[in-house]
């Protein structure tokens, strides 16, 4: 993997894009409405129009809007519904889009005696996740080039974050793009998926713990229609984000092979399988694990400190299969620590998890990027529908007992409902049971969980 680096930087340049003077077009053509689907790359800015009717009408990638496959990524990350015009400028040369997310939630608990002498819980509400987007595109360059930035507040340590931020260029030659800035690394479809698009309200504990949310590098995104197989390549260090609470490797090296088996657009149906790869070297050569139990309100249930590291290589799989509005899934990763004082530990954990759509939304996939999208409500509650309703029941556990490392061990089970009111609102309520294996105790915990969600 030592010459990846080089390898992504020398494509890249190779596939700089070119400007056009035969594409200049009239204003009128320029200003063109949006006509673009769904898309993203890692995941969190607003999806922008095309440079003209032109394209509307020839672009391969336009679909249907009851497909249930996307195969087009850009350089944002959320996927934010349509917005209005205010919200957009459209120029000769540059498109801009302004996108906003808001997460609000509030929390209570039930513990048994022996929770309650490993960790202290108090009810309460907090501000989850607050951000602002901006992405559009270069309508002059010959390839499709995207931009995005990103800028989010982050509650636990009372600061403002540069989130996803970067520019994506298309280089079909390679059957794919290129990001080269600040993104998620690829690694794990959950982990890929935009935080306000997943069907829980956190990710499972094992994927908190081992896997970074954001960092700096290039990485290269594919897809090859023909025979389902999609990969996502990528280099990050630290050089511009060291000291930042999601840095924790000095560099690594991201690699993440899926397979799409069956992908039926027609019949809604599709079966993913994935296997996903990183090499890390912690940051000052110490690692620290760590996670809360699936509930921002709460404390960590899960830490093993700060430990020196050398090195950590990490390995696991994805599964899912989707059938209309059902949808199953499964993914687990196993971490090795190269660590000769702490008897080089061995952590683990993953998921299973199951969803249903009960009013018959079909959860949209994208074939590019390799993960689910969020849902759009067929009759939307302030048109007079009810909106869309999705229930959901997921097991995790992750254990990071290993070695001379005593970071616990930690299993819940959720049953939670989704209301997405419409695009742009969503209402989630979840029940979760967890058993904590800690401090020489195995304690108890019931969680109740509520959240709004609002995207503009």
């Amino acid at each position: 993997m030592k010459r990846l680096p080089q390898l992504l930087a020398m494509i890249a340049l190779l596939a700089a894009p070119r400007f056009s003077p035969a594409q200049e077009t009239t204003t009128q053509e320029t200003t063109g409405a949006p006509s673009t689907p769904p898309s993203e790359d890692a995941q969190n800015a607003p999806k922008t129009p095309p440079a003209s009717t032109a394209a509307k009408t020839q672009d391969p990638t336009q679909q249907s809007p009851n497909s249930t496959l996307e195969n087009t990524v850009e350089a944002g990350e959320q996927d934010t519904p349509k917005l209005v015009s205010w919200h957009e400028y459209q120029g000769r040369y540059i498109t801009a889009r302004f996108g906003a997310g808001l997460l609000l939630e509030a929390d209570w608990f039930s513990q048994d005696d022996e929770s309650k002498q490993q960790i202290s819980l108090k009810p309460g509400y907090k501000l989850r996740d607050f951000r602002f987007i901006l992405g559009g595109k270069f309508p002059k360059f010959e390839r499709s080039v995207t931009w995005s930035a990103g800028i989010m507040y982050d509650a636990p340590t009372n600061s403002w974050l540069i989130r996803q931020t970067g520019i994506m260029i298309a280089v079909p030659e390679l059957w794919g793009k290129f990001f080269i800035g600040r993104a998620k690394t690829g690694f794990s479809l959950n982990k890929a998926m935009v935080g306000y698009d997943g069907w829980t309200m956190e990710r499972f504990t094992m994927s908190d713990a081992s896997i970074t949310l954001l960092a700096d590098g290039i990485k290269w995104l594919g897809y090859s229609p023909k025979h389902g197989f999609l990969w996502n390549l990528g280099y990050y260090n630290d050089v511009f984000s060291k000291g930042q609470s999601f840095s924790s490797y000095s560099h690594q090296e991201v690699a993440r092979l899926v397979w799409l088996p069956i992908h039926s657009d027609a019949e809604g149906t599709l079966f993913h399988l994935g296997v996903d790869l990183q090499w890390g070297k912690p940051a000052d050569g110490q690692l620290r694990l760590k996670s809360r139990p699936e509930d921002f309100v709460a404390p960590f249930f899960l830490d093993t400190g700060k430990f020196a590291a050398s090195r950590t290589f990490m390995t696991g799989y994805e599964v899912y299969y989707r059938r209309r509005s059902w949808l199953i899934g499964s993914e687990y990763y196993f971490q090795n620590v190269s660590s000769e004082s702490k008897g080089n530990p061995q952590f683990h954990g993953g998921d299973v998890v199951t969803t249903w759509l009960i009013t018959g939304e079909t959860r949209k996939y994208n074939t590019v990027g390799g993960y689910f999208t969020a849902i759009s409500p067929k009759r939307p509650v302030f048109s007079g529908g009810p909106g869309a309703w999705e229930a959901v029941l997921r097991y995790s556990q992750t254990d990071l007992n290993s070695g001379k490392v005593q970071g616990g061990k930690f299993g819940r089970i959720t049953p939670m409902v989704n209301w997405y009111l419409n695009e742009n609102v969503r209402l989630e309520m979840a029940y979760g049971y967890g058993h904590l294996d800690r401090f020489d105790l195995k304690g108890n915990t019931q969680f109740f969980q509520s959240r709004i969600q609002l995207q503009f």
